[in-house]
């Protein structure tokens, strides 16, 4: 699958795109998976794609001042990110195709999804350095 970049006029990146997933939008930028993926990890600044295809990132100011916000937000984005990846197990289920997950793969992801959804109530939050870590094996349903 390829992946994409939606710019806005400033070439800020606006939106995080997967080809077969997504309506990839006309002037959205196509991108190789590994700058993909440190963006898509990276929601705490704000990303600028140069002309020359050069990525370079900024911080959020407003986020520096509340972690809380900073970490929620983060937290929302990684759920939006995955919540294909169930459904399209829970599709492919449904209709007895041959699932893309196996059965521990499909659990893990839930499990992920719970830590990340119980993220805020943990005592350590918002500290980064204890965010959910994603099962590594996410990335490569993107390639």
């Amino acid at each position: 699958m390829r992946r994409y970049l939606a710019l806005n006029d400033a070439r800020e990146v606006i939106a995080h795109l997967i080809e077969g997933v997504h309506e990839i939008p006309s002037g959205a930028v196509l991108i190789n998976g590994e700058l993909w993926y440190e963006v898509t990890q990276d929601v705490g600044c704000t990303w600028h794609l140069s002309e020359t295809g050069a990525l370079s990132k900024r911080p959020k100011a407003d986020f520096l001042k509340d972690p809380t916000r900073f970490e929620r937000e983060w937290r929302d984005a990684e759920l939006v990110a995955v919540i294909w990846l169930r459904e399209r197990h829970r599709d492919q289920q449904e209709i007895g195709a041959d699932k893309a997950l196996s059965h521990e793969q499909f659990r893990s992801l839930l499990v992920y999804m719970q830590a990340l959804r119980d993220w805020p109530q943990s005592p350590d939050f918002p500290d980064s350095k204890h965010r959910p870590t994603a099962p590594s094996w996410i990335a490569d349903q993107t390639k």
